[in-house]
């Protein structure tokens, strides 16, 4: 009776051990055994393709993505600054960027997990922010110009001057965004849009003061809806905004200014709020991927630093030079750098001050 005692409970042991075993084979990439773990991705308003985030789920079951949607790249800072969010992954631009890195706000990501890195474009690594490739991955590209109506503008559109003509008053959208106002005014001025000096970053404030009563609105993803409805004669754009809108109305067409612009690099970083690195790792090397940086690019309408992406888009679109401009097309044009804590309170001030009623 004993040794029969001892049988039945070897027995179950043995199945209980298999049960353990088993429920730990869920197939849960990403995430401890038999858990589910949620990544949170932190992006710009209408960047990334429709099914981009299920497909992602899909292929790795044991993570779910929490997505949310930022404005500015300065509203992103401030979310990540705080710490109110432990975001995994964030897509920031250049200066940014640069920033983050100074405060010790991002992680490293270990390229070994990123194999898919390789499909980056050469041109677009070892950029000024993050020279040794350690801190970020690009995700698309693009230039600031004018998109303006050809049926509502009866100028010849190559300067930012047109920006003060009042024969366009209240039919100018600018962007909300306090980089990108005082950056093209800058250019506009012939000044740097990365300067230092306070007297040039006044003399910007004084224009973008007087141009106020012309301006309709200062907007950020809404440009689009008032563009293609005809909404307004101009407006100061993102490239990839410009050819959503181009495909939506022939009347519009997009230039970038003789002055010259910022061209600028939006990158997935790990901000080092990151709960999550290995999974935050795996979604940067998804978005990698070259089908899913394809269908995200002809989703969005931004240049694509992404070689094999790059091959299967329209050769129309990639032909363009105004979509993808060529360096020898960059020559009067600027990657925004970040200008140091005083500068930037500079910054802040100028827009409270242009923006204020």
């Amino acid at each position: 009776m004993e040794n029969s005692s001892k049988r039945v409970l070897s027995i179950l042991t043995v199945l209980i051990l298999l049960a353990v075993t088993l429920t730990g084979c869920t197939g849960n990439e990403g995430g401890a055994a038999g858990k589910t773990v949620t990544i949170n991705v932190f992006n710009w308003g209408d960047y990334i393709g429709e099914s981009t985030i299920r497909d992602f789920e899909d292929k790795y079951p044991g993570i779910k993505v929490n997505y949310e949607n930022f404005s500015t790249n300065e509203d992103m800072y401030v979310k990540i600054k705080t710490g109110g969010s432990a975001y995994d992954v964030a897509i920031p631009s250049d200066y940014m960027i640069k920033r983050m890195l100074d405060e010790g706000l991002l992680n490293k990501i270990d390229m070994n997990n990123i194999p898919n890195y390789k499909f980056i474009d050469q041109r677009f690594k070892n950029l000024s922010f993050d020279p040794g490739n350690e801190y970020s991955v690009p995700y698309m590209w693009g230039t600031v110009g004018i998109l303006y109506n050809k049926t509502m503008v009866d100028d010849t559109i190559d300067s930012w001057e047109v920006l003060w003509d009042k024969k366009y008053s209240k039919q100018i959208l600018m962007p909300d965004s306090e980089r990108d106002s005082i950056g093209v005014t800058l250019k506009m001025l012939g000044y740097s849009m990365n300067t230092k000096n306070v007297a040039e970053l006044e003399a910007a404030r004084d224009k973008l003061i007087e141009q106020k009563p012309l301006v309709l609105a200062y907007v950020v993803d809404e440009v689009k809806d008032m563009m293609i409805g005809e909404s307004a004669a101009m407006a100061v754009v993102w490239s990839g905004d410009a050819y959503y809108c181009m495909s939506e109305n022939e009347n519009l067409e997009y230039v970038i200014p003789k002055e010259g612009t910022n061209y600028w690099f939006d990158s997935m970083i790990i901000p080092s709020t990151s709960k999550h690195q290995k999974e935050a790792e795996l979604f940067i090397d998804f978005m990698c991927d070259p089908e899913v940086a394809f269908a995200n690019a002809d989703y969005i309408g931004y240049a694509t630093p992404h070689s094999e992406a790059m091959k299967l888009l329209d050769p129309e679109l990639t032909s363009d030079r105004n979509a993808y401009p060529l360096m020898e097309d960059l020559v009067n044009c600027e990657i925004f750098e970040y200008p140091g804590d005083e500068v930037n309170k500079q910054y802040n001030r100028i827009w409270t001050e242009v923006k204020a009623d």
